[in-house]
């Protein structure tokens, strides 16, 4: 190495005009260059984010009522991502995970409950992408024996462990997704809800790899009268299986509502005859496993 080192200060001697190319300054996480951080203007590093209306492009849509939006995840995956992770998904929807992660140069693990759900994601993708870039597995994410599912995926994409880990789970009942029992949003109680989270929670901790990161994507719920904190109560659920909380972020919820306009006024009189105010926004909890 020290002769290495000789030979470019003795190249730099004989041509002065010879430019140093300054090293890329990386974190183990992530491809942003922080010598550049000024060119990043587009990734926002405050706890407030607000969008205007959901991305529908590059293979995004709003067909599944209740999906996160895109820019969520081109936000999280850029700044703690690099190209080729594996993000992993195991509320996975309508795969906007998956989705998002092919348009950066990034893979997707995705695990989704719903037989039929499944095939409608996978019906997003060729077939080649199936086998090298999007791996679907439909299966109970809560059940510890999911984690040999996941990690025979990881084994055939050549990565012991995921890089980045997505948790979008079910509001509690707010929306029922399934008549199965395994399914969030069919808790007979939100400490039900809770257990059940907890227990899809250390299976993500268990298979994300060392250092990296994950979001968990959730708001509340108000029923019976009073608000039901789903957010935070999850949030302790994380910390409680071994993840470090790292933010918390505020995310205006219009981009992610359909058809709400036409019911506006109906919320509004509920709000004042009710004596509560209505949700306008959910949380994006970052977490990093230490």
């Amino acid at each position: 190495m020290r002769k290495e080192n000789t030979k470019k200060v003795k190249i730099q001697e004989q041509t002065p005009d010879l430019r140093v190319v300054k090293k890329i300054k990386t974190k183990p996480y992530s491809d942003i260059d922080l010598n550049n951080w000024k060119e990043y203007s587009h990734i926002k590093t405050d706890t407030w984010w607000e969008f205007a209306s959901r991305d529908k492009s590059n293979g995004h849509s709003n067909d599944y009522h209740g999906n996160y939006i895109p820019q969520i995840a081109q936000q999280l995956y850029e700044r703690f991502t690099k190209k080729n992770d594996i993000v992993l998904d195991l509320f996975l929807g309508s795969g906007t995970s998956a989705i998002e992660a092919l348009n950066m140069g990034r893979r997707c693990i995705g695990v989704e409950l719903k037989p039929e759900q499944t095939e409608i994601v996978s019906n997003k993708f060729n077939e080649k992408d199936l086998v090298t870039k999007v791996n679907l597995i439909c299966a109970d994410s809560a059940n510890p024996e999911t984690k040999d599912k996941i990690q025979a995926r990881l084994d055939v994409m050549r990565s012991k462990k995921a890089q980045f880990l997505v948790l979008h789970p079910p509001y509690d009942d707010i929306i029922k997704f399934s008549d199965r029992k395994e399914d969030l949003s069919n808790c007979a109680s939100p400490e039900e809800f809770y257990d059940l989270f907890k227990k899809v929670a250390q299976n993500g901790y268990d298979m994300l790899e060392k250092g990296r990161f994950a979001a968990l994507i959730i708001g509340d719920e108000y029923k019976n009268s009073e608000i039901v904190p789903l957010s935070s109560e999850c949030c302790y659920r994380m910390r409680e299986v071994g993840f470090k909380h790292k933010a918390t972020i505020v995310k205006n919820m219009e981009g992610n509502e359909r058809a709400k306009g036409k019911t506006a006024n109906l919320w509004r009189y509920r709000s004042l005859n009710g004596g509560f105010y209505i949700f306008k926004h959910e949380y994006i909890y970052v977490f990093q496993k230490v």
